[in-house]
């Protein structure tokens, strides 16, 4: 299937204050609980058995990287174990992966991999980190497949795992730092960025020499997967080295004004002359896909928690983001601040698409208890009822009462919104804090 770019050209941005009125429609509210023996853990992925529990795998163990290359994205601070937590009973098991063939498990400790459920079949493409058969750190060629409900039984019944995992390899899925979606049997893996060798603030030219190229594209192709063979198909790709240069951001499931499915790729890192995020967004559809260049988003540029909520009546799309990085909030005088060290913010922030196509942006004046949510999940509860398909909150079904829709659990957690300079590995760590996520209908 071939993508074909189509430029779309919507009224200027609108950007609320926290002391503007925040949405008529609802209200959020998250609480913070603990699981018990959780990990810490950030930037993970994640899939979901069919009794609710979670999965959670890859990623690493320690808060924001180091800025010295012999000390950024060590071995030892991968997370090489698999988990299944469940968050009703506050139970957590876990195993080694170290038991699976050498190509499985280190593609599977890998840190910001892509993935994408489908059924009972956890996907996971790419992801960065140390190899101990390449010696080096890489980007990793491969696409493992979970079976979540077997994985997760043998875990907790401490059971041999090995059967449970298959992969492949190929050039194409080398990603990390992307996001996986899946539209009518399709996935998209979209943006994300090539990486080898260590990482080295002072370039490929100073010291360790690295390997970074961003992909520059949305990548569509079809799994097949008979339950034993696997393989992808009908792959194309569609390049845009400006727009979809972008890297360690938030790709969110909408539903467009004309009724239509696809995602959003929100603003997230890096430009090209500065270490500073992309502001515009891009939305991916069947046909092709989007840039919407009159749309700045402030308040979220980085990979964190995010839920998105749909109403049916006023067929407004909006998506809430939970903290994380950004190079804008505002400040306790409601006065909006520009730092272009992009901090660590605990801005709870949303987005809403109306229906003629006009996007405004606003701070719901909630926050946060910390610097927290950056390689954060949010993960739905378990009933079809809420949710729509992909995973959007369906407004319309939801009570006039405090509504649970799901959690946030992990990311990294800073003491401060600017420690990247002077990060000596004390300053963030893995989060291994939940939270549940509610939402109060308003009165009419």
């Amino acid at each position: 299937m071939k993508l074909n770019i189509i430029f779309t050209f919507l009224i200027s941005f609108t950007l609320a204050s926290c002391n503007s009125s925040t949405q008529e429609q609802f209200t959020i509210q998250i609480e913070p609980f603990s699981i018990s023996e959780a990990p810490g853990i950030q930037s993970y992925a994640l899939g979901k058995t069919s009794d609710g529990k979670w999965l959670v795998l890859g990623g690493r163990i320690d808060g924001l990287h180091k800025i010295r290359p012999f000390e950024a994205f060590l071995k030892k601070e991968n997370n090489t174990s698999v988990f299944v937590i469940d968050p009703v009973a506050s139970k957590t098991w876990l195993t080694d992966l170290s038991i699976l063939p050498a190509a499985i498990f280190e593609q599977l400790q890998s840190t910001n991999q892509e993935f994408q459920q489908r059924g009972n079949t956890l996907y996971v493409i790419g992801g960065y980190g140390y190899s101990e058969s390449k010696r080096d750190h890489i980007t990793y060629p491969n696409l493992t497949a979970i079976d979540l409900d077997g994985l997760a039984n043998a875990i907790i019944n401490k059971a041999n795992i090995s059967t449970y995992f298959r992969q492949i390899t190929d050039d194409k899925l080398a990603v990390t730092g992307g996001q996986l979606g899946l539209l009518n049997d399709i996935f998209y893996l979209c943006g994300g960025q090539y990486f080898e060798g260590r990482y080295n603030p002072m370039g490929p030219n100073h010291g360790p020499g690295f390997t970074q190229k961003y992909t520059n594209e949305i990548r569509t192709f079809k799994i097949a997967d008979d339950g034993n063979n696997l393989s992808i198909n009908n792959y194309s790709a569609n390049q845009d080295i400006q727009n979809l240069h972008r890297r360690d951001y938030n790709m969110v499931p909408q539903i467009f004004p004309d009724n239509s499915k696809g995602f959003t790729m929100f603003s997230g890192v890096f430009q090209y002359d500065a270490n500073i995020p992309w502001l515009n967004t891009v939305d991916v559809i069947e046909s092709g896909y989007k840039v919407n260049n009159e749309f700045n988003q402030l308040l979220s540029q980085y990979h964190s928690a995010k839920v998105p909520i749909y109403n049916s009546e006023t067929k407004e799309m909006m998506t809430v983001f939970f903290g994380g990085l950004s190079q804008y909030q505002f400040g306790e005088n409601g006065k909006l601040i520009k730092d272009d060290e992009v901090p660590f913010v605990k801005t709870i922030s949303m987005v809403t698409r109306n229906l003629d196509g006009s996007m405004i942006e606003k701070d719901l004046g909630i926050k946060m208890p910390t610097f927290l949510g950056s390689g954060a999940e949010f993960i739905p509860v378990s009933d079809e009822t809420i949710y729509l398909e992909n995973d959007i909150v369906n407004l319309n079904t939801l009570k006039q009462e405090k509504t649970l829709i799901g959690y946030i659990y992990g990311g990294i957690e800073s003491s401060a919104e600017n420690i990247f300079f002077r990060n000596n590995g004390t300053q963030s760590i893995a989060s291994n804090q939940a939270f549940k996520v509610y939402i109060t209908l308003k009165q009419e």
